[in-house]
């Protein structure tokens, strides 16, 4: 694949600080262009190992299969344990590096995996970041000649045997969280999503535009906050297994338990690195094993705040006896004070309230 340096608006940015004074744009290549060999949905030549780093918290999936290797973001930028995973672990290529969005806790090493690591490509929104770690991370790119990509919803790309179909975004307008690329893999049977820092606007997106999400991994996006994973995005992917990426004891309480309870409740097993360390899936792409670093079970813990006068209808309706119609209408009459404000919603009365206090996830934040 050719060299993609239009930066677009981080082009501008980093332009500013002095780096990449020579970038040229190029003409931006189509899905056929993609590193290609037989296609994903042949049987699969070797077994695929998927690695969830623990790397606190931040995200890094390793992938490795046949002679090809993925990097699904690089974990954060205080750290050096995605790059202490890849080098004992005997990597030295990575065909294909993906920042999801440039927070500094999914694209926080990727200077040093490019400085360090012959890496063929580096894909990423486009969204921009006026941060150091966003800036040296496109230096890095562009003084070692790296090719950089921006993959589009709808393109598919066949790399050895392993088919990946971009699910988010079509376009950008700014918003880098919401805005994450996001992915489906699938290697023979076996099918994985990642979603990067994705909402559940953004999930709603994927359903509405038809995609398949059927997978039997789903990384939980957002490191299991309750922004994500939303019940009509866990119903439409129907995962066997869960993991999520976070740190012990992280001051964001990741995972909220909320979302633990709905991956739960929707049949799924659950996998967190902050429990069970480095998560390993291994599959021949019929069958799977897992294996974990550390042993441990995931426990939903103390509840989260799910803020009434901020959370979306598809997260008001995780609240006890609410429903899409009650979660419009919370949402046309908001703000509220306290909880028993509530009742002025017809529908919603004492018997509801008290059925929603004592769940303990509605709350009136800050």
């Amino acid at each position: 694949m050719k060299n993609k340096l239009i930066w677009l608006a981080a082009l501008t940015l980093v332009l500013l600080a002095g780096c990449l004074q020579e970038a040229k744009p190029q003409e931006k290549p189509g899905p056929s262009e993609a590193p290609t060999t037989p296609a994903a949905t042949e049987s699969a030549k070797e077994n695929l190992k998927v690695h969830f780093i623990d790397v606190g918290q931040g995200d890094a999936t390793l992938l490795e299969y046949e002679d090809y290797k993925l990097l699904i973001d690089t974990g954060d930028w205080n750290s050096t344990a995605t790059v202490d995973y890849l080098k004992a672990n005997e990597v030295e290529k990575l065909d294909i590096v993906v920042g999801t969005h440039p927070d500094s806790d999914h694209i926080g090493q990727l200077e040093r995996v490019v400085e360090q690591f012959e890496v063929g490509e580096v894909w990423m929104s486009g969204n921009a970041s006026t941060s150091n770690t966003f800036i040296n991370a496109l230096k890095a790119i562009d003084e070692k000649g790296t090719d950089y990509y921006e993959p589009r919803a709808g393109e598919v790309f066949d790399v050895g045997s392993l088919q990946v179909e971009v699910l988010y975004p079509e376009e950008i307008t700014g918003k880098a969280n919401e805005e994450s690329i996001s992915l489906k893999l699938t290697y023979g049977d076996i099918d994985f999503v990642f979603t990067g820092d994705s909402g559940v606007k953004e999930e709603q997106a994927m359903i509405d535009n038809g995609a398949d999400l059927d997978a039997e991994i789903l990384h939980l996006g957002h490191h299991g906050s309750n922004t994500s994973t939303s019940n009509a995005f866990l119903k439409a992917v129907t995962p066997e297994v869960a993991v999520y990426s976070a740190g012990i004891d992280n001051s964001y309480g990741h995972p909220h338990a909320e979302v633990i309870a709905a991956v739960e409740n929707a049949g799924a097993e659950v996998y967190g690195t902050d429990v069970n360390g480095t998560v390993v899936l291994d599959t021949n792409g019929k069958t799977y094993e897992i294996s974990t670093e550390k042993e441990g079970t995931v426990v939903e813990g103390k509840n989260r705040c799910l803020d009434i006068n901020k959370a979306s209808t598809a997260e008001l309706q995780e609240i006890a006896g609410i429903g899409t119609s009650l979660a419009e209408a919370i949402i046309d009459e908001r703000p509220f004070k306290t909880i028993e404000e509530l009742d002025k919603i017809k529908g919603i009365g004492k018997g509801k309230i008290s059925a929603i206090k004592e769940q303990g996830l509605a709350c009136i934040g800050e």
